[in-house]
């Protein structure tokens, strides 16, 4: 299996200046948002072209040459006698310490990447950095499959005590690799071919994606401030975004269903030769979670669908005046509710004052962000869509992305990244191969940040029509994190299933996403047509497969954990921290029991939709 710091890539952002009466609203609006971080990735590497860079580079591939020339056949035999513990822990070490290297030089790479991924200096960068470091980490991949070849009851004499017992959380989680491992030619040639099979084809997403240019207001945009004006007061502005989204997604589908079909392709050849059984069954592998945990939350959340968005659209219509909502006003704002623009400074305080009422030591570690500049937070051509916290690696430290442009839904989103970045902070003294957290928990930290900004704002407002409108937006928001993630998920299901017996057109697609669609969000959303091509751009399905249903059970997760908190239980704090400090040196099982929390529970899932219930309850209660 590829190196892990290699498999970690991600990507980041830059732009260009717009023009005419198009500069003039830009200019108007960023004056209005105030100066606007850029991050510096100078703790990396000074630039692409920097001498330490390249020379990181030449590093990383001799010490990979090194290790395996060192220890290749013959970790068995480190594992016997008396000083096994020392001696596997010794090249563990030495593993280690070359996956934080090739970690470093690959996230620099993705992070310059993110920044414009258009621009064909920074692709080709990108593209022979991982080049490389997938050449040089093939070396590596003995390390894994000698581990889990090593008879279990002579590795578990040495990790018993000493060196080595350090390392038992990681050797473990190996160990549930080991029925679905190949043998090491093939395993190579799976990593070397990754190159210009998977990683190919997320490039060519990324950079279409980028490229495309949506006319609204006669201003050509890009994806994010074209999605953006999907929030716009004006329902009109509303509207054509809308059209001029479905009219480029339609235009490019051939591009976008090529990459679908190819992918989920590569999964199936994939899955089949490793020997598992089921779509998601390697994503519930990589995240530590048993897959009857997953099928509970899934059956559970669409079980809820009549009570929570179904119940929610249609009250949400009625403030409208309407009996059913065009798709495109899903995420409006609410009628007659002021909308302005909130500076940067604003929402920088707004979610700092939060993070210290919960913990001085979290709001330090995220004005930790603010001060080096490690956020980037302007949004403009070419830059990686959405938002993300990158980690790095521990020898280094995280960095943000967002696409900031005033909105309340904006300042929940950078509370949301900056609470993976704390998590990510405190996780970090694991070291390179236990700070990684699987997804399970990976979205505990981020979304109880939101929680925590969400709630502070919502006690200091009194006016009623603001806080129904506050409200409002915070239950669309975990909709959109509960309701809509999983029906992401059973989509990506449908598309897998149905791919595994032949290729699959645009126009099957397209039905595939509006079956989910339609059963999720219910008869008071009307989908018109246009919508049919809405799946083509959200990056998940292409970079993370099955991903999506981390930020449902991360929502359902935190709802409970805010319901201890909230309770006022002594030494909340103290667990909380050490639950994210632990990354991925602990199964969540155990992470949560101190809480007396179990999502094994069949019971454990209806904590946190009870608590979107009640808070559409709330709203209903205030039509009187």
């Amino acid at each position: 299996m590829p190196s892990r710091a290699v498999a970690q890539a991600s990507r980041a952002g830059i732009v260009a200046t717009p023009e005419g009466a198009s500069a003039a609203r830009a200019a108007a609006h960023a004056a209005d948002l105030g100066a606007l971080p850029e991050w510096d990735l100078s703790d990396l590497y000074s630039g692409i072209d920097a001498p330490d860079f390249r020379a990181d580079l030449a590093r990383a591939e001799a010490a990979c040459r090194e290790v395996s020339e060192r220890y290749a056949g013959r970790l068995a035999a480190l594992a016997t006698g008396p000083d096994a513990s020392a001696r596997l822990a010794e090249a563990v070490r030495a593993y280690e310490a070359i996956e934080d290297l090739l970690g470093r030089l690959m996230s620099f790479a993705g992070l310059v990447y993110s920044g414009d991924t258009t621009d064909e200096a920074r692709e080709k960068f990108y593209g022979d950095t991982q080049e490389r470091l997938t050449t040089a980490s093939s070396h590596l991949l003995f390390f894994a499959l000698e581990l889990n070849r090593i008879d279990d009851a002579t590795l578990d004499a040495a990790m018993a005590d000493g060196p080595l017992s350090a390392y038992a959380p990681w050797i473990e989680d190996l160990r549930r690799e080991k029925p679905f491992q190949l043998d090491d030619r093939t395993e190579k040639l799976f990593l070397e071919k990754s190159v210009t099979g998977r990683s190919a084809w997320n490039r060519l997403f990324d950079g279409t994606i980028a490229s495309l240019r949506f006319s609204v207001q006669g201003e050509p945009l890009t994806l994010e401030p074209t999605l953006n004006r999907l929030q716009d007061p004006d329902g009109a502005v509303r509207k054509e975004a809308a059209g001029a989204l479905g009219e480029v997604f339609r235009a490019n589908l051939r591009t976008f269903t090529l990459i679908t079909n190819t992918l989920a392709k590569d999964k199936e050849i994939n899955d089949r030769w490793r020997g598992f059984t089921d779509v998601a069954e390697s994503r519930h592998l990589s995240n530590r979670v048993e897959p009857e945990v997953v099928d509970a939350l899934v059956e559970a959340v669409q079980a809820a669908y009549p009570r929570l968005s179904h119940r929610y659209y249609a009250l949400k219509a009625k403030w409208f005046g309407v009996e059913a909502l065009p798709y495109w006003d899903r995420n409006a704002p609410l009628p007659k509710v002021e909308q302005r623009t909130i500076p940067w400074t604003e929402a920088r305080d707004t979610v700092l004052d939060a993070y210290g009422a919960f913990s001085p030591r979290m709001a330090s570690i995220a004005k930790t962000f603010f001060d080096r500049n490690w956020i980037d937070a302007p949004t403009r051509p070419g830059k990686a869509p959405g938002a993300f916290a990158h980690p790095t690696v521990p020898s280094a430290h995280p960095y943000v992305l967002v696409n900031y442009q005033g909105k309340p839904r904006d300042v929940m989103t950078l509370a949301h990244e900056l609470g993976h970045g704390v998590h990510q902070v405190l996780a970090g003294p694991n070291g390179a191969l236990m700070a990684p957290t699987p997804l399970t928990l990976a979205e505990t930290a981020s979304v109880f940040g939101e929680m925590l900004t969400f709630r502070r704002l919502l006690a200091a407002t009194t006016n009623t029509t603001q806080r129904r409108a506050m409200l409002a937006a915070k239950v669309e928001d975990m909709i959109n994190t509960v309701v809509r993630q999983i029906a992401f998920y059973a989509f990506e299901r449908k598309v897998h299933l149905a791919r595994a017996e032949g290729e699959l057109t645009a126009e099957q697609i397209n039905a595939l996403w509006m079956s989910v669609q339609r059963d999720s969000l219910g008869p008071a959303i009307t989908l018109d047509a246009g919508y049919e091509p809405f799946w083509a751009y959200i990056p998940h399905f292409i970079h993370s497969p099955f991903y999506v249903y981390a930020y449902a059970f991360g929502d359902c997760l935190v709802n409970s954990l805010y319901g201890v908190y909230a309770k006022a239980e002594e030494g909340f704090v103290e667990r909380y921290f050490a639950l994210l400090s632990a990354g991925g040196a602990k199964p969540y099982g155990e992470l949560l029991a101190p809480f007396g929390l179990d999502a094994r529970d069949p019971g454990f899932w209806q904590i946190g939709l009870t608590m979107i219930e009640g808070m559409i309850a709330e709203l209903e209660a205030m039509e009187g």
